[in-house]
């Protein structure tokens, strides 16, 4: 791509790192670069300090019509809808519309391996990574991670291994530019982000660009645990090139050709050959819930379709101790575990949070709206918790109703618009032996900057306990 002395405009700052790594990235390759976000200074204080020095023009609080018009390639935040009306300006008036992904993948020079998915996608990314650094120890880990991808670029070469979180926003983008990962990994689909989507087929749809673009030779590791992926095409289009997970042995990979898949206590791996060949057992596991199990053969289906070695294998897992804010242990007082989920922002994850503990629980939950049901979670409630603390948001009333339409007699408290009575009053709540568990099954947009925003401050509260 030529970049110097274009004019890049840059719509969507935003907190993770993604906005501030594609500014950087292209004032230092001398494109002409302005910055545009709705939200103010104050709110983008850490972001604007991390570009401090740089060639950057920016537009805060607003956008304005001429920036877009002007523009001769504009960058969107995955957070900015396709159809923005700036966008369409922008189109209108001969830009490229690109994303950091879309910028990365015309860029990287090296084999591309990346992981979708509702749930399970930051583990499974996190452990396919540390799977390929133990036989290619410069393998760079970045995307929907709060690490950008573009700066990572001068460190990549032709046989440089990049592992990238790929979220369905970023999938939106790669499919209008037709690219795909060498070598593709979806781990779950449920309903999620419906606020954006709409529908749960659109959001099907962003999923699968993921492996739309594949070109011949690459490969996809398919959940063979969830009937919504059995049902995609690709296995029909392309069955050669699909390779099965699962967290046990399922009946749809009788027939199959290449799979990870745990049977028994050992996690086998099943190569085109058809021979067998035991990468791990659950001794080696440190992770927690069955849920994991599921992760570990998709990590794993990806690192052999990539041919990572099983021993490699065996000691990323062996070694792997999990990641903060998913099912993090926070700390132990007075005999109560208070473990951090935040990364939990859709029922089905929480969901799986509460299926990792056999101890009784006091859940904290509740929050911003994404268009999700809440039946299934309510059922799960109801069936395995001691009390359930709600936390104020546009979501909240739907669980509460589900709630009182399940079991009314659920004991509920709150809901809190104080995320610190919240806390408090599930302290108040447990007793020796219980978990008090933080898996909110909901964003946290409102009270929160982003999910980690609150799993930082769950792990503050609890921390300052005495």
């Amino acid at each position: 791509m030529q970049l110097a002395g274009k004019r890049a405009l840059v719509m969507g700052l935003g907190v993770h790192g993604g906005g501030t790594g594609v500014a950087r990235f292209l004032a230092l390759q001398g494109a002409d670069v302005t910055v545009t976000d709705l939200r103010g200074p104050d709110d983008l204080r850490a972001s604007l300090d991390a570009l401090a020095g740089l060639p950057i023009r920016f537009v805060l609080g607003e956008h304005r019509d001429d920036d877009f018009r002007r523009a001769e390639i504009v960058v969107r935040n995955p957070a900015v809808p396709p159809n923005s009306r700036y966008l369409q300006i922008a189109r209108a008036a001969g830009a490229t519309i690109e994303m950091e992904m879309t910028i990365f993948f015309r860029l990287c020079p090296g084999p591309i391996l990346g992981v979708t998915g509702t749930k399970g996608k930051t583990t499974t990314t996190l452990l396919l990574g540390a799977m390929l650094r133990e036989q290619f120890p410069d393998t760079v880990i970045a995307g929907n991670l709060r690490i950008s991808a573009l700066e990572q670029l001068p460190t990549i070469t032709a046989t440089t291994p990049v592992v990238l979180e790929l979220s369905s926003f970023a999938l939106e983008g790669l499919g209008e530019a037709g690219l795909s990962p060498k070598i593709a990994c979806i781990t779950t689909i449920a309903p999620d982000h419906l606020d954006r989507h709409g529908t749960m087929e659109a959001y099907i749809l962003a999923k699968e660009q993921i492996w739309r673009h594949q070109r011949p030779g690459d490969a996809v590791a398919l959940n063979a645990d969830s009937p919504i992926i059995r049902a995609m095409a690709v296995v029909e289009q392309r069955p050669d090139d699909v390779v099965w997970f699962a967290s046990a042995a399922h009946p749809a990979l009788a027939h199959a050709g290449r799979a990870a898949f745990w049977q028994g206590d050992e996690l086998v791996w099943r190569d085109h050959r058809g021979e067998r060949h035991v990468i791990c057992t659950r001794d080696d596991v440190q992770l927690r819930g069955t849920h994991n199990l599921g992760n570990i053969a998709a990590a794993t289906a990806a690192a052999c379709s990539f041919g990572v070695a099983p021993d490699h294998i065996r000691r990323a897992v062996q070694t792997f101790p999990g990641i903060e804010h998913r099912l993090e242990l926070v700390r132990e007082l007075d005999g109560v575990r208070y473990v951090n989920d935040t990364a939990a922002t859709a029922p089905e994850a929480a969901i799986a949070a509460l299926r990792a503990f056999d101890d009784p629980i006091v859940l904290i939950a509740g929050g911003a709206d994404k268009q999700l049901p809440f039946d299934d979670l309510a059922r799960e409630i109801a069936g395995r918790v001691k009390a359930v603390v709600l936390v104020d948001g546009t979501a909240t009333p739907k669980l509460q109703r589900a709630l009182r339409l399940v079991d009314p007699s659920v004991d509920v408290c709150g809901p809190f618009d104080d995320f610190e009575r919240a806390v408090i009053a599930a302290r108040h709540i447990a007793a020796p032996g219980d978990i008090v568990l933080l898996s909110p099954g909901c964003a946290s947009f409102g009270m929160f900057r982003n999910e980690f925003h609150r799993g930082e401050a769950f792990r503050r509260i609890v921390e300052s306990f005495t």
